[in-house]
């Protein structure tokens, strides 16, 4: 059995936690939704920014550059006029595929859950008198 004089003091991390690092990569909505949009190949960058809903063209470019500089997804331009972007993921890119799945039907099977327990949290929390702190 572990005891709390045993467990050192700041054993977790944000600076030394890989994980930490990638879930900060990988964590906003854009980049997920662009990930998911290259899952199936190549995609032209007009193409992308009509099946992703809601993405303005600043955030889709600054999200595209982010995962780039990452060595998540790579840019390939064809010399037409006007000239052809197109993405796809590296293979880097694509060992994130398999967790981000998981986590995607994760979400479709418990985010259901997750509203009910928001509904009970404002529902409980709602009727508690407010101290003059909060």
């Amino acid at each position: 059995m572990t005891t709390s004089a045993e467990i050192p003091k700041n054993d977790i991390s944000v600076a030394v936690c890989g994980y930490s690092k990638v879930i900060e990569i990988i964590s906003n909505k854009w980049t997920a939704l662009i990930i998911y949009a290259l899952e199936n190949g190549r995609i032209r960058y007009g193409e992308m920014e009509r099946r992703i809903e809601s993405i303005s063209k600043k955030m889709l470019t600054q999200t595209l550059r982010k995962l780039e500089r990452n060595g998540l997804i790579q840019r390939h331009i064809t010399p037409t006029v006007p000239p052809s972007v197109d993405y796809f993921l590296t293979p880097l890119g694509e060992s994130l595929l398999q967790p981000m799945k998981e986590l995607r039907q994760w979400g479709r099977e418990n985010y259901l859950h997750v509203e009910a327990a928001r509904a009970h949290y404002d529902q409980s929390y709602s009727k508690e008198p407010q101290s003059p702190e909060q």
